[in-house]
């Protein structure tokens, strides 16, 4: 009876948690998402982005916490459970083991006292053949039954070894996921923090860029007045002479030919652009990377209308080519011309700056066509090999 017993915690003991493994399965994918996030961070930090797409990621990282400490928390129930059941098995083995050993004490210690021949006397008493049989058979079941007692005794002793094994590495497993948990919390709290500094950032840079656009717009309606105004003088001065209109320096001819002001990589293209949050900013020109200092060329002959700073342009040289035509250099650090210079075409009109602005040191470019519409200077440049 007492080996039935035994089979009950071995069995139990050998018997593997399969909602454990499960969740270590789960929290083993957790943590592999994470350090894919986390190389992703490390990618955002080493280029320029949107400040949208490191809240994105820490978002992610947020929930990523939250499963972690959740499948964390499963665990250490799981694994406390565990150890209740281990302890109470390894009690029961003990109790089996103490037990087996007094009765194997008693067993040895009434063997010691009969002595060595006492099978044989036992034997040699016999009265009858039939007898004989039957103390051979008594002596039989004795020495099967001392044996299987020694038997018990060391599966015992196994097994009390094996669950006190099993107990000391799951309590190590228990603290290792106990110190894991609280540096998860720690780790949780921190990316918290950040979510909201970065929030505050991404506010405060939403309030700044509505100011940038506000700006952006004022001086654009104020470079808009100014061409409109030279439109304006050239045609009232074509109709008191009543001569033939000058043909522009820049024609449609033109489109896909004209040298770039300045060589370098396009930092912002024409047109509509992401900002921050839900806005966007539309550039009438582009801007082309290009260390401060560079020279900047004009790209076909006209006449300077403009040389100075203006608002969001900085330093800024504006050419009439004739015909309605107009080409703007914009973020320079030197002007070279003077309003109502002519010029040729690759005449130098000053040196590239920009170093303040977000994007770094550039030239803005920017070419208006008739009606004073804005166009995409890309579409009258070379095209790069």
């Amino acid at each position: 009876m007492p080996a039935l017993l035994l089979a009950g915690p071995l069995a139990g003991q050998q018997q593997p948690d399969t909602a454990l493994q499960r969740s270590q399965e789960r929290l083993a994918e957790i943590r592999r998402e994470r350090e894919q996030l986390q190389r992703e961070m490390e990618r955002l930090r080493g280029r320029v982005h949107s400040l949208s797409s490191e809240l994105t990621n820490i978002e992610r990282q947020v929930q990523i916490s939250g499963r972690m400490i959740s499948e964390l928390d499963l665990q250490v129930s799981a694994m406390g459970s565990r150890i209740d059941t281990l302890t109470q098995d390894l009690l029961i083995t003990e109790d089996f083991l103490a037990e087996k050993r007094a009765i194997l004490q008693h067993r040895l210690t009434e063997i010691s006292k009969r002595g060595p021949l006492y099978a044989a006397q036992v034997l040699l008493a016999a009265e009858s053949f039939g007898d004989l049989i039957s103390r051979y058979k008594y002596l039989y079941l004795i020495t099967r039954q001392d044996r299987q007692l020694v038997r018990d005794v060391q599966h015992l002793r196994d097994d009390t070894r094996s669950h006190r094994d099993d107990l000391l590495s799951l309590r190590s497993s228990l603290a290792r996921r106990r110190d894991e948990r609280a540096e998860e919390t720690q780790r949780l709290q921190e990316l918290e923090r950040q979510r909201e500094q970065s929030l505050l950032v991404s506010q405060q840079q939403q309030r700044d860029f509505a100011r940038r656009l506000q700006q952006l717009a004022r001086d654009e309606s104020q470079l808009t007045d100014i061409i409109r105004r030279l439109e304006a003088r050239r045609l009232a001065e074509e109709r008191r002479s009543r001569a033939a209109p000058v043909p522009s320096r820049l024609r449609t001819a033109d489109l896909g030919r004209l040298d770039w002001p300045v060589e370098g990589e396009i930092v912002y293209e024409f047109g509509r652009a992401p900002g921050p949050g839900d806005t966007f900013i539309r550039r009438h020109g582009i801007g082309i990377a290009a260390p401060v200092g560079t020279p900047v060329r004009s790209v076909a002959a006209g006449t300077v209308r403009y040389a100075q700073p203006m608002g969001t342009y900085g330093l800024m040289v504006l050419l009439d080519h004739g015909g309605g035509y107009y080409s703007l250099y914009g973020q320079l650090q030197s002007s070279a011309v003077r309003p109502g210079q002519p010029i040729e075409r690759g005449i130098v009109v000053g040196t590239t700056g920009g170093q303040n602005s977000d994007e770094g040191p550039h030239l803005y470019f920017e070419i208006r066509g008739e009606n004073l519409q804005a166009q995409d200077p890309v579409q009258w440049l070379r095209r790069r090999r």
